[in-house]
């Protein structure tokens, strides 16, 4: 047998963690001598390595004890574990995100107070024939906007390419939807091609920024548009990115 503190190191736990397991019946000593000291048995360990799992992947002591009377086994932890390292995975891709918006929004107030870009064009764009798909966002957030037009343009080329169509430019733009935001995938074409919407695009004059970089520096763009809008007195008619 094991005195408490040999447990606990063999067990990799503390001893104040093993005395309030023994107070709530979760691991009881083998024996407790006269004078009140715990000795346990190596194959106590088990139950030990079960109670510390089971309370990694979340469940409460009380949980963790109906749980070990119900006997759970090796597969049924494994799977447990699964699952709580999938839980786990999306949420540190979620915080991920999250700084990456932080870190996004912290960019654009650095820039707060600075002139509007200069590489910013008034031109006019003609009217262009298209073939597209799209769906309703819920936002105008980037992670809103990104996880549907993406898709729809993986679609969209697919259904080119299926129907022996050459791609032209890719056009996005977005409109007020009851649902969010009406995201459309477009992209020049002069055939119809099966599965996809056609629709032509009025020419317009457009305030365009060329932007080279990854989407999630985007908004600085939108941003510095919006100021070189402002500052012009002009009014926005629309919004598109090609």
């Amino acid at each position: 047998m094991f005195a408490i503190g040999d447990f606990a190191r063999f067990g990799r736990v503390s001893v104040r963690s093993l005395r309030h397991y023994d107070s709530l019946g979760l691991l009881v000593p083998a024996r407790v001598d006269a004078g009140g000291r715990r000795y346990y048995e190596a194959a106590q360990l088990a139950r030990l390595n079960r109670i510390v799992a089971l309370k990694e992947l979340g469940f409460t002591l009380r949980q963790v004890a109906d749980l070990l009377d119900d006997k759970i086994d090796v597969a049924e932890l494994e799977g447990m574990l699964r699952l709580r390292r999938a839980e786990i995975q999306a949420r540190v891709a979620d915080d991920l995100d999250r700084l990456a918006r932080v870190e996004a929004r912290l960019g654009l107030i650095r820039r707060e107070g600075t002139p509007p870009g200069e590489e910013i064009r008034v031109k006019r764009v003609p009217a262009q024939r298209v073939v597209e798909l799209s769906a309703t966002a819920a936002g105008w957030e980037p992670d809103a906007i990104a996880p549907v037009v993406v898709p729809l343009f993986g679609q969209v080329y697919e259904r080119l390419a299926a129907a022996g169509g050459t791609p032209g430019t890719m056009i996005a733009y977005y409109e007020p939807d009851p649902g969010g935001v009406r995201v459309h995938a477009a992209v020049t074409a002069d055939a119809e091609v099966p599965g996809l919407t056609a629709a032509v695009l009025d020419g317009a004059e457009v305030a365009a920024f060329v932007h080279r970089g990854p989407m999630d520096r985007a908004d600085a763009v939108w941003q510095q548009i919006a100021g070189w809008i402002d500052a012009h007195g002009y009014r926005v008619a629309g919004t598109h990115a090609r």
